[in-house]
């Protein structure tokens, strides 16, 4: 029995007429609500009481009035039909006329099921027989006629969509096939090839999609329902990045438009979580209204003759630091003020980002607030440069490569800009040059310190000392050679001892040196506990690099 009715009026009608009615009842009616159909115009409204007498020759003593479109009641009075007729029992043979089944028409007409239920939706009326003793959906033939009459052009329409033949499917899935293989995205290999076939393009992807389902391993388009890998993401979003349009991706990537714009923005909420966004907070940035004042321009100076020549003979990449103009001390509050306040920004927008269901005005926002950010940072690195310079030439050795030392002071200032805080009053200049130093002090070894004492004048070896730098390629193998004694000494030691050497001394490139009150602090032990197994674990040490015939300083 069929749930789906729009009246409930008609519904009861039938519920009624299946417990009460006799069977020869029954088959009246279902003719007389057959002839109802046909009658029935979709446009105009009817009664229930109308409908009701109508298919049962009786008025409802029902009081209220009850109005119908025309539609609805079509749509009801089809399932009245067959609903009716299922009840009756009836079988094929007694039906007084040849009854045709689902397979019968679709052979008659030559199209498929799927039409013959778009035609039972539209006016082709169906009932329920008994045929070789199963209840099965059938049609009387009478009642097929009268819907081939009256529906010539969509009849006609459905005999030149015919089923697919064996050789027709075999033929479309070649042709998807190589299409596929040429780069064509599933959209355009459907599209081509309903055109060339002149089918419903629903039709095309219907019979490739059941194609694959059934084989797997030969799929037609493999690809399209691929997972997702985070690879295949990255260069989605990479391919984006460098200007290509959503439709030469999806067609790149056998993907729909959609699939892309998704998988777009979700890398792009992905990288823009990770953006390091760790400000320096100052009074102002909760000052109502001041937004305007920490993001305006710097206001321009006359020349004060802070710029400078620079000295004769230099390479070209030192004299053109030159060219930057020094930062007085209120462009750096106000450049330091607003590179923070930027990032400020950007911070409490991604924390109104979802990821799931990011939206683009939003990261637009986040990105160009960090955008400027990273603008004002690099005009403050350009302008201090030259601190970076003059501290290398004082640190640089006979064998040390002076411009490898201005790339690692050229880092320490990169962080220092992120570390200094206006707010204290600070110049930056003093802060960035203990910063730098604080970093040539780690990196450069003891023994080029100790020759800098009999060096008679710095600026004079700047100025004329030769190239002294060694073979690259011995440098690395020596640095290997070193990491691989360091590790098999500290494999002497046990996990405790192996965390607390590693974190006092610097041997994670990825972390700064710690105190022993730090380590301990890390460990949930006292700084004297830290020390005494920093002694015993040196001891170790020191055995272990006599036996890797290492020397050790005593």
């Amino acid at each position: 029995m069929h749930t789906d009715y729009q009246t409930q009026a008609i519904r009861e009608l039938r519920d009624q007429q299946v417990r009460f009615a006799p069977r020869e009842r029954k088959l009246e009616q279902v003719n007389r609500a057959e002839r109802l159909l046909s009658e029935i115009e979709a446009e105009r409204v009817y009664s229930f009481e109308y409908v009701c007498f109508r298919v049962t020759d009786y008025r409802p003593e029902t009081t209220p009035v009850v109005t119908m479109p025309g539609e609805t009641v079509q749509h009801d009075l089809r399932r009245f039909v067959e609903d009716l007729s299922d009840a009756a029992d009836l079988d094929a043979k007694d039906a007084g006329e040849p009854v045709h089944t689902v397979d019968d028409l679709t052979r008659m007409f030559k199209v498929s099921t799927k039409t013959i239920q778009r035609w039972r939706d539209q006016g082709l009326v169906s009932r329920r027989f008994v045929v070789d003793g199963r209840k099965r959906v059938g049609f009387l033939r009478s009642s097929v006629e009268r819907f081939v009459s009256g529906n010539e052009t969509k009849v006609a329409r459905g005999e030149r969509f015919s089923q697919i033949s064996e050789e027709e499917r075999r033929t479309i899935l070649e042709r998807a096939r190589r299409l596929t293989q040429t780069g064509g995205c599933p959209a355009e290999v459907v599209r081509r090839l309903a055109s060339y076939f002149h089918r419903s393009p629903e039709t095309i992807r219907y019979t490739i999609k059941q194609f694959d389902r059934e084989h797997p391993e030969e799929a037609v388009f493999r690809d399209a329902k691929a997972p997702l890998t985070d690879e295949l993401r990255r260069k989605i979003y990479e391919g984006y990045r460098r200007g290509e349009s959503v439709e030469q991706l999806a067609h790149r990537f056998q993907r729909t438009r959609n699939s892309i714009y998704r998988v777009v923005n979700e890398v792009r909420a992905r990288q823009i979580a990770e953006l390091p966004l760790d400000f320096m907070a100052h009074p102002d940035f909760d000052k109502p209204g001041i937004e305007a004042e920490i993001l305006a321009d710097l206001p321009v100076r006359e020349e004060t003759g802070r710029k400078s020549r620079p000295p004769a003979g230099l390479p070209p990449y030192l004299a053109s630091l030159y060219d930057v103009p020094l930062l007085s001390r209120e462009d750096e509050q106000q450049l330091f003020r607003k590179f923070n306040y930027l990032k400020y920004q950007a911070s409490r927008l991604r924390e109104k980002l979802d990821p799931a269901n990011a939206r683009r005005s939003l990261m637009d926002r986040i990105e160009e607030c960090y955008r400027q950010a990273v603008e004002v940072k690099n005009r403050v690195v350009q302008a201090n440069l030259r601190l970076v310079v003059s501290i290398a030439k004082r640190h640089v050795g006979p064998s040390e490569d002076f411009f490898g030392l201005v790339s690692d002071g050229n880092m320490s200032l990169i962080k220092a800009v992120e570390k200094f805080d206006c707010a204290r009053g600070n110049k930056f200049s003093t802060y960035a040059s203990w910063a730098i130093m604080k970093n040539f002090a780690r990196s450069i070894p003891e023994e080029f310190k100790v020759r800098d004492r009999f060096r008679t004048s710095q600026d004079d070896m700047f100025t004329l000392a030769q190239d002294g730098r060694s073979d690259q390629y011995e440098q690395e193998r020596a640095q290997r050679l070193r990491q691989q004694q360091i590790s098999r000494i500290l494999s002497c030691l046990d996990e405790r001892e192996q965390k607390i050497i590693i974190s006092r001394f610097g041997l994670d490139p990825e972390h700064e040196p710690l105190t022993l009150k730090e380590v301990g602090v890390e460990m949930g032990v006292t700084k004297e506990r830290v020390r005494q197994i920093e002694a015993r674990a040196l001891d170790k040490l020191r055995l272990a690099a006599r036996d890797e015939h290492i020397d050790v300083p005593e």
